[in-house]
């Protein structure tokens, strides 16, 4: 299916549709699965905490050769035990992709006990649409290191096998999403993109990586975002073909806006945006309807000739700025009931743009 093609499910999705980031802080899967079950769009809830194989890094490499991580999820490659197990493990990885049969590459009960029962929940529930994410390449290869204390990124061989091993675990969970019945919304999350540099043909190379994995993904009929919750190069990701923007909206929202030109084909294209309109940094003080408001504002001013805000507003998703692992149980169910009354305040405020229906007669 083709990018265009299954962009045309955005105009399906709820107006300004909740769904979650990904992580969340409880231990119990059971409370996991019934929060991250509770939005518009359900998301597949990561639960590191007390299962380190569970944050990002790790979850995404699962199966590497020479894979090592810390208690906090930071990853590191034994260079000598990948090179004893490199071929075997590139000659399967090769296998799996040129035959699409790739199951043996979804997340294990290790790399996210919430997996399966989410799939069963999908497929039970007959949602439309179910979210799921992913580490993305360019924050993996940037921060895992090896033995030696080099980034992935800039060890040739080791580099391009985390990205077929991320190309396949990705395609494994949006084909096993579609056999589930649902329409996937996959999002690669991508925060270390805060250090993308356009002058670093590196970077470059990364970007091009990262925009071949979002078209695989459309192919296989997912509706693909990037998460990013630091600021970067906004142009290179508006113009990257997403059918999603994720942002944290306090720190980013105004600094997309001002890439105008990008901005413009981005709606163009039919996309849209994420919005990460709570905070999850517990420091900060606001109140929810400011927050909903300065978005109305911001965007009003910076929308391109022939979009509405009405239009815009209606097919924005809304998340926390966020994922919530590192957060308690109360203040992740907190921030989760601001997302709804966020909805609420604009959804209210998309409904008085409508224009009036008073008869012709009417004073």
């Amino acid at each position: 299916m083709s990018a265009p093609n299954i962009r045309r499910a955005i105009q399906l999705l709820p107006t300004c549709a909740t769904t979650g980031i990904g992580s969340l802080p409880h231990t119990q899967l059971e409370m996991g699965l019934q929060a991250a079950l509770a939005l518009d769009i359900p998301f597949l809830p990561q639960l590191p905490v007390g299962r380190s194989s569970e944050f990002m890094i790790p979850q995404a490499l699962e199966g590497l050769p020479g894979l090592r991580w810390d208690d906090e999820g930071m990853c590191t490659v034994d260079l000598e035990a990948w090179g004893r197990a490199r071929g075997d493990f590139e000659a399967r990885l090769e296998t799996a992709l040129s035959s699409g049969a790739l199951e043996a590459f979804e997340p294990s009960l290790d790399g996210c006990r919430a997996w399966r029962p989410f799939l069963w929940e999908v497929e039970n529930r007959k949602l439309a649409f179910a979210k799921a994410q992913l580490a993305g390449p360019f924050t993996v290869r940037s921060v895992a290191r090896t033995s030696d204390g080099l980034a992935a990124l800039d060890v040739p061989g080791l580099d391009e096998a985390m990205f077929r091993l991320m190309l396949a675990r990705s395609l494994a969970m949006v084909k096993a999403l579609r056999r589930a019945g649902t329409t996937p919304l996959f999002y690669l999350d991508e925060p270390g993109l805060y250090a993308y540099e356009r002058s670093n043909p590196r970077h470059l190379l990364a970007m091009q990586e990262l925009r071949l994995l979002v078209v695989a993904l459309q192919r296989e009929g997912a509706l693909v975002g990037v998460h990013c919750c630091g600021n970067t190069d906004w142009a290179s990701l508006l113009d990257a073909g997403l059918d999603v923007l994720s942002l944290d909206v306090r720190l980013s929202l105004d600094a997309v806006l001002e890439e105008s030109g990008a901005f413009a084909r981005f709606l163009d294209s039919g996309a849209t945006l994420s919005l990460g309109i709570i905070p999850t940094d517990l420091a900060s003080s606001y109140e929810v309807g400011e927050l909903v408001d300065a978005v109305e504002v911001s965007l009003k001013a910076a929308l391109p000739p022939g979009h509405s805000f009405s239009r815009v507003g209606s097919q924005v998703l809304l998340t926390p700025a966020c994922g919530l692992a590192m957060r308690t149980v109360v203040d992740a169910e907190r921030v989760l009931e601001q997302l709804k009354s966020a909805q609420r305040r604009l959804r209210d405020a998309l409904v008085a743009e409508q224009p009036s229906l008073r008869p012709p007669y009417a004073s």
